[in-house]
């Protein structure tokens, strides 16, 4: 190849493109000489087609799985509470599968197609068993819904007296016989709304009748406070009127920052 380009000096490039040519078909032939050797060794033994008798090739289709069936234990946690032989209009949400479309009017009353789960039988208003009903329902997310209508978790991390108040996130379940469009279990950012289980009354009455000696400030949890009013008796009485008013107006509240019962 050196003399090749040594002859071909006026071009070196072209020289430079013939020659990467040549190595590649080089290689070409070297990598079909090692696969026909390595077929041939090292490859299942093929059959003797010659004599066989000839047959029109069969396309096969790969094999596909068949949809897992629900199991057991999925079956039961709904089939035990979806009514065997009642209305399918009637049937809870977690017992039926319906086919939800997002092109209804939000707030009207919106018609589905739905059946039955797995093991759920039910019957239309005739009577007879049916697989397929028609749903109607009003056109709205589940997070749209009533607060009545789906029940959140608590947090009893966050301060519910506090200015401004506290937020948390909550995960909110729509009940069972409440029908809505998309997941039925959503996030949502609530307010802080637990109780300790501190009575109002209580601590008004404790105010009231033994606020001098920190009473109501010890009920709430506020031990601090009350040794105050303790050896200050109540402030001289200044303190006592003060968180009379206080508590009154629900100003002051428990030291773990729950609601009043």
């Amino acid at each position: 190849m050196a003399t090749i380009c040594q002859i071909w000096r006026p071009d070196r490039g072209r020289c430079v493109k013939a020659q990467g040519i040549i190595t590649l078909l080089f290689l070409d032939l070297f990598l079909q000489c090692v696969n026909g050797y390595l077929s041939s060794h090292v490859g299942p033994e093929l059959p003797n087609t010659r004599d066989a008798p000839h047959h029109s090739p069969v396309i096969t289709s790969p094999v596909v799985p068949a949809a897992a069936s629900a199991s057991p234990t999925d079956e039961e946690s709904y089939t035990a509470k979806c009514p065997s032989g009642g209305l399918c209009s009637r049937l809870p949400a977690d017992c039926i599968s319906c086919h939800f479309h997002h092109n209804c009017s939000y707030g009207k009353t919106a018609s589905f197609n739905c059946r039955p789960k797995a093991g759920v039988h039910c019957v239309g208003e005739s009577g007879q068993q049916q697989a397929n009903f028609s749903l109607s329902m009003t056109c709205q997310f589940c997070w749209q819904l009533d607060p009545s209508l789906y029940r959140c978790s608590n947090s009893p991390s966050c301060m519910t007296v506090s200015c401004p108040r506290k937020r948390y996130n909550a995960t909110c379940v729509v009940l069972d016989h409440v029908h809505c469009l998309g997941k039925r279990d959503f996030p949502k950012r609530l307010y802080c709304n637990w109780t300790g289980g501190y009575k109002w009354s209580t601590a008004l009455a404790l105010s009231i009748t033994l606020g001098g000696f920190g009473a109501d400030r010890f009920y709430l949890g506020q031990w601090r406070e009350g040794l105050g009013k303790l050896f200050s008796f109540g402030g001289l009485g200044i303190w006592t009127l003060i968180d009379v008013l206080l508590i009154g107006v629900g100003y002051v509240g428990p030291a773990d920052g729950s609601l009043y019962i």
